[in-house]
């Protein structure tokens, strides 16, 4: 029924399906078999985007605003893993628009999910009994509390307004190429498939989706991006030094009203985490007596028995924190996993036949713990530069020297020593 969908789709854009080309597999085993032993169906577009993040939702409205400016068209897919856009992306996200300003100068106008500017901005050493005050080393004055999924469900309806393709529920697992290794595409995953790797009867082949440029923006640690770093050699070519990750686990609580404080931010260190481990904490109060509250830890603990989410669980338990939840009742929780190595690992981003974007190249400013806005201007870096090579001839490779004079690149490298340094504190 989906490809039924989606061919509908593609007839009513004028875009040809056509019996899947044959290409040369990168490796062999029972995937593989499957792979030549059906024929996929094909949908062709000028650029794919691997991702309905921030990043690839912005990169996805850049190149059609491009398109209107310049009076021409270019096709655009957006694949999205999740059952629905915004379904996957979880952020306790203290929101900079310096990058959305630039996208859509007048999102203020536009009922964008934007309400809560940041009202206070506090700083905690917690104890295990105390939370004292201390100086707040973060900036977020015309920041504002958001919900990330609520903002990139608002950017998909700008996308499609926009005549962008955006297809929710399919997650890209092989990366295609052509004759000359250059990467051409994508596919999504087989279904139906036995724990033995044989077909049931109910198997569906996956759908390739190819695009005369392909941008990758599957966030953190993205498998589709890794395989690309790690066969082309992007990290060396780029900073050089390997990527750094952490854990964080968030909840959304709903608190009392005499609790509540929109735009109140909080962010913590110290207990419950030992001098050992780095980390810390973060309080958001949104709106509609909405509290998001998390703990971030790096995963280089030496510890083996640290548990991050035991660790959580003794956060909420502190005083300081017990009497903001007490009344309150959960209604989300998640974790995600961040890239925080910072500008010392970003790759060369750009690779034969596309692009990677966003977290997947590892954005985050980690003093500042944002990379939302990061993220979306190097969507937008990459889309000008896709448009650039697809209509006027250029190389993708415009993408990484503008990306070298942004401020993308200026606001890293100021932060640059700030990763390293804490390893040497905290050892």
């Amino acid at each position: 029924m989906h490809r039924i969908l989606r061919a509908a789709a593609a007839a009513a854009a004028g875009i040809a399906t056509a019996p899947a080309r044959r290409h040369r597999a990168p490796s062999w085993g029972a995937a593989t078999a499957r792979w030549f032993s059906v024929e996929r169906e094909a949908m062709s577009y000028d650029v794919v985007i691997v991702g309905a993040g921030p990043a690839g939702l912005a990169a996805a409205i850049r190149l059609k605003q491009l398109c209107r400016a310049a009076d021409t068209d270019l096709s655009v897919c957006v694949l999205e893993k999740g059952a629905e856009v915004g379904a996957h992306i979880l952020s306790g996200n203290v929101f900079e628009p310096r990058a959305l300003d630039e996208l859509i100068p007048k999102w203020r106008q536009e009922d964008a999910p934007i309400r809560v500017p940041v009202s206070s901005d506090k700083f905690w050493m917690l104890t295990k009994n105390k939370a004292w005050t201390l100086p707040s080393p973060f900036d977020n004055k015309g920041n504002y509390v958001i919900s990330l999924s609520q903002l990139v469900r608002w950017m998909s309806v700008k996308a499609e307004e926009l005549g962008v393709e955006v297809y929710p529920g399919f997650a890209a697992s092989e990366i295609l190429y052509d004759e000359n290794q250059i990467v051409a595409g994508v596919a999504t995953n087989d279904v139906g498939i036995a724990k033995d790797g044989s077909k049931r009867e109910t198997f569906q082949p996956g759908v390739e989706l190819r695009g005369r440029i392909i941008l990758l923006a599957e966030g953190c640690r993205g498998s589709l991006s890794e395989k690309i770093i790690t066969n082309h050699k992007l990290r060396e070519s780029g900073q050089g030094q390997h990527q750094t990750y952490a854990l964080g686990i968030k909840e959304v609580w709903e608190i009392e009203e005499g609790k509540h404080k929109p735009g109140s931010v909080v962010h913590t260190v110290g207990w419950p985490l030992d001098m050992k481990t780095y980390g810390g904490s973060f309080l958001y109060h949104l709106d509609d007596r909405q509290l998001a509250i998390g703990l971030v830890v790096a995963l280089n603990y030496r510890n083996p028995f640290l548990s991050p989410y035991d660790e959580f669980q003794k956060f909420k338990q502190h005083p300081a924190i017990r009497t903001l939840l007490e009344g309150g009742t959960v209604l989300q929780y998640g974790a995600r996993t961040l890239n925080e190595g910072g500008f010392q690992s970003i790759p060369n981003p750009v690779f034969p036949g596309g692009a990677i974007i966003g977290c997947s190249a590892g954005f985050l400013n980690v003093p500042k713990i944002k990379g939302s806005h990061t993220a979306m201007k190097s969507g937008m870096l990459a889309a000008e530069a896709t448009f650039k090579a697809l209509v006027e001839g250029s190389s993708i490779d415009l993408y990484w020297e503008n990306l070298k004079k942004s401020w993308i690149w200026d606001e890293l490298y100021r932060a640059r020593n700030y990763r390293p340094v804490c390893d040497y504190y905290y050892y």
